[in-house]
């Protein structure tokens, strides 16, 4: 197998210039007026040129001197680089810079070494027997993205080098999974990192990389590990299922662990030697499921829903009353009467369910309640089958409820027939009256619905205003909220968002936005859901088993089959 050596040719036509696209070159063996093989294609292109290659296996290697090309695959195309048995890379690129897409590379020594150059991979697979499936050394900027990496002896090298690797995985590797030396400041997000034979990421000398929302698991050394005067900074990455320690510092050595996940992993889970000091921000810790919440804890809780800043203070406003009034008693001075029903009113999906559960779990951590417990019901809850039954069932709720939160949701749906024959939601209304007023200190009522519908419900009966301390204006979400509310949704399902998709998000949230059946956060979880199942077909009709990296990453093209 021979390696050709392309380099700049003073009588090469140029390919591009002022008013001119790049020039295209098709490689497809059998096809007349194509190119047979890759190299012929590289020889004959002037820089900026696209070589796209068709279907097909092709036992070539190259190097590259000082070109500036794309070598892509054929839309739908499987395109393997075959350099299997030599004992140099595939792909050497000196100079210049090189766009690979869609092409699966197999290699002994390496798929890809770049020196000095620009270089781009993106979509493709790559394994190296006996060395790293990608080594970039003195390059001013590359990007590895949503590429697979199995098979090798090492992943992926950097050294002297700034860039990005995106959304790729990197499993099967005799030794390390990602390293990172020699000042290297690579930007490494949404990677995952499993099944390697030493470390899934080792820093060293004077290396600052940021890695963020990775996975790593399964290697024999530890997760990540830092050395010799590096500062990495680890932003929300999840390290488990290691055989040693989950994150290593050495002597010398700086950086951040912020917001990071250890599970299973040797002790120290975070191991930082003698002279060395990174910042660690371990994440938040949840509370067992049988014991009570702080109320630093519930208010961190609350800051952290999405919107509703204007909610948010009228809680926190709610919250100082109530303590101050206690401190005010302890110090024997007195203290007014705090009613602690509300009305919350605002469109559905809103977040008015989940305020009113943290409403309930905060008034127990001030001592309101004594258990804090939530009861929702609707209007069938509580209206009766005859004179008489209405009463009786609304006082066995309201009852059941004392300790904690009753929430009426559709509330005004009370108040909507009143007055109608054989209608007994006037009669939920005047008992509810009577109890609040009798019990005001055992239970706090929530009165949930539409802002105008509410103004109704509250005129039906004199007392009934007086009885609800406030009136919380829930406001519909931005479509930038909504954003945030579904990439919630796709990380809490172990999902990826690609960056294409963000935009199209935007678009449909600010369309559905301004119908009048808006459903909020409600049409958001809708969304998701339909992006699922999108995603679903869209792997299916692969015709082959998706990668990990697939399985999780949700593209544009999905949100647009959801949203149309």
């Amino acid at each position: 197998m021979n390696a050709p050596t392309v380099d700049d040719d003073p009588h090469r036509t140029p390919g591009s210039g002022p008013g001119r696209s790049p020039r295209t070159l098709l490689v497809a063996p059998g096809r007349h007026g194509a190119y047979r093989t890759i190299g012929a294609a590289l020889r004959d292109a002037p820089d900026g040129s696209v070589i796209s290659v068709a279907d097909g296996s092709y036992p070539e290697t190259f190097e590259l001197l000082d070109r500036s090309l794309t070598v892509r695959a054929v839309d739908g195309a499987t395109v393997l680089l075959d350099g299997s048995g030599g004992d140099w890379p595939v792909l050497d690129v000196r100079g210049g810079s090189l766009v690979l897409e869609g092409i699966d590379v197999r290699a002994d020594l390496a798929a890809l070494r770049a020196e000095n150059a620009n270089v781009t991979v993106e979509r493709c697979s790559l394994t190296a027997r006996t060395g790293p499936a990608i080594s970039v050394r003195g390059c001013p900027r590359f990007a590895v993205r949503r590429c697979r990496i199995s098979g090798s002896a090492q992943g992926i090298v950097v050294e002297s080098s700034s860039g990005r690797i995106d959304d790729t995985s990197i499993d099967d590797v005799a030794s390390d999974g990602v390293v990172v030396g020699l000042g290297a400041d690579p930007e490494i997000r949404n990677c995952v990192i499993s099944g390697c034979g030493q470390r899934g990421i080792y820093v060293y000398q004077y290396a600052r990389p940021v890695i963020e929302a990775c996975d790593i698991s399964r290697t024999t050394g530890a997760g990540i590990a830092v050395a010799h005067h590096s500062r990495p900074v680890v932003r929300r990455t999840r390290v488990r299922d290691v055989q040693d320690v989950g994150i290593t510092f050495g002597p010398g050595c700086a950086g951040s662990v912020e917001g990071c996940q250890l599970d299973n992993t040797a002790e120290p889970a975070i191991e930082v030697a003698e002279g060395a000091t990174p910042t660690v921000t371990e994440p938040a810790q949840r509370p067992a499921a049988t014991g009570d919440v702080g109320l630093d804890d519930l208010l961190t809780e609350l800051d952290g829903m999405v919107g509703l800043a204007a909610v948010k203070a009228e809680v926190r406003a709610l919250v100082d009353e109530i303590q101050v009034n206690e401190w005010r008693r302890r110090a024997g001075l007195p203290v007014g009467g705090v009613s602690h029903h509300l009305i919350f009113a605002g469109a559905p999906g809103t977040g008015k369910t989940t305020v009113a559960r943290t409403y309930g779990k905060l008034l127990k951590a001030l001592g309101v309640l004594a258990r804090g417990q939530f009861r929702e019901v609707s209007r069938r809850d509580l209206v009766g089958q005859y004179i008489g039954h209405t009463a009786e069932k609304t006082t066995q709720v309201f009852e059941a409820a004392r300790g904690g939160v009753l929430f009426i949701d559709e509330a005004y749906t009370l108040s909507r027939q009143a007055g109608s024959g054989g209608d007994f939601g006037q009669e939920v209304i005047d008992t509810l009256v009577k109890l609040m007023e009798d019990h005001r200190d055992e239970v706090a009522v929530i009165a949930a619905g539409y802002t105008d519908e509410m103004t109704g419900f509250l005129a039906v009966n004199p007392g009934l205003a007086s009885r609800f301390s406030k009136t919380l204006e829930f406001e519909n979400y931005t479509p930038e909220d909504l954003l945030q509310i579904i990439g919630r949704m796709v990380a809490d399902g172990d999902y990826l968002m690609d960056d294409e998709a963000r935009p199209v998000l935007l678009d449909y949230f600010g369309r559905i936005s301004r119908d009048a059946n808006f459903g909020n956060a409600r049409d958001a979880r809708r969304l998701f859901e339909g992006v699922r199942k999108a995603q679903s077909q869209r792997l299916r009709a692969l015709g082959r088993v998706p990668d990990v990296l697939e399985l999780r990453t949700v593209t544009a093209e999905d949100v647009r089959a959801a949203s149309t």
